[in-house]
């Protein structure tokens, strides 16, 4: 199941992963909501870079890829991340 979420008029698209029981996320969207970012896509990309300069951490490797269906219409990966 694909399904769009809004926050505050923003669209976050979502996708319930069946057999897990839980909601998957993309994270570029999440990132354009809590930022308010012009381009969320690259606020991800170096905050992922700091991250792993600063705190030796690799964030991606929290998330995962899933096709979701991009602006253009799409579907296109994207990392998502869970929801319990």
């Amino acid at each position: 199941m694909e399904n769009i979420k809004l926050f505050e008029e923003k669209k976050v698209r979502s996708h319930w992963d069946e057999e897990g029981q839980y909601w998957l996320f993309s994270v570029i969207d999440v990132v354009e909501v809590l930022s308010n970012s012009s381009n969320p896509r690259d606020y991800w990309f170096k905050m992922k870079v700091r991250v792993k300069m600063e705190d030796g951490l690799e964030l991606s490797t929290n998330c995962r890829q899933l096709k979701l269906k991009a602006a253009d219409g799409k579907m296109r990966e994207t990392d998502v991340s869970s929801c319990y």
